[in-house]
């Protein structure tokens, strides 16, 4: 097995909670309707175009010219950012600086709006604590896309098959992968400290 000389974090549901349904149980208390506007208005597939870099005054206009009469839930997307972003995972976070304290070359690569993540990295001071972060919204480029994996190599300066990339998401898993890399699932702390420990790295 290649020793592992980098650890890349992806950041949302691994080390910050996301989650959209906070502020809009609250904008819309209907569970039904609210399903249907992220089924409907706010998707997925939009919401990621953002983290591909697309402004949020593009992005809301888009959908406020196909559904005026949601413009102003459309705005709040954006707007109520901030509650669908509580808290950070404590223990995820202890690991990652436990990483960095013990010399550890440590990096970020997540799908982020540019604007969100600044706001982020002002709120939770840790996710500066990394030698960097790749932010998908700043380089056009969005996990698993081949690209985005080759950009954070060259980036830092890392060796593919030296690199443990950790995710929440299987396709990111996977491409992260394909692109050379060594790549961990996270489902919870625990778990992680499991596979760092089976990788040679103490957590």
């Amino acid at each position: 097995m290649t020793e592992i000389r980098h650890i890349v974090f992806d950041i949302g549901k691994v080390l910050i909670h996301y989650d959209p349904d906070l502020p809009f149980s609250r904008l819309i208390p209907d569970a039904e309707e609210r399903k249907w506007f992220f089924d409907n208005v706010c998707t997925s597939a939009w919401n990621i175009e953002q983290d591909r870099g697309r402004t949020w005054e593009d992005a809301e206009a888009l959908l406020i010219a196909e559904h005026p009469d949601h413009a102003e839930n459309i705005r709040n997307f954006r707007r109520h950012w901030h509650e669908m972003v509580p808290h950070a995972y404590e223990d995820s976070v202890a690991i990652m600086i436990g990483l960095i304290e013990s010399g550890h070359d440590v990096t970020m690569l997540t799908n982020f709006a540019a604007d969100t993540l600044a706001e982020a990295r002002q709120r939770f001071d840790f996710l500066n604590r990394p030698r960097g972060v790749t932010v998908s919204g700043e380089i056009g480029l969005i996990k698993p896309d081949r690209g985005i994996y080759d950009h954070h190599v060259a980036a830092f300066g890392l060796e593919p098959w030296a690199t443990l990339f950790i995710d929440d998401s299987q396709k990111n898993v996977d491409g992260a992968r394909a692109a050379g890399w060594q790549s961990v699932l996270f489902t919870d702390a625990e778990t992680l400290k499991q596979d760092l420990k089976r990788l040679g790295i103490a957590a």
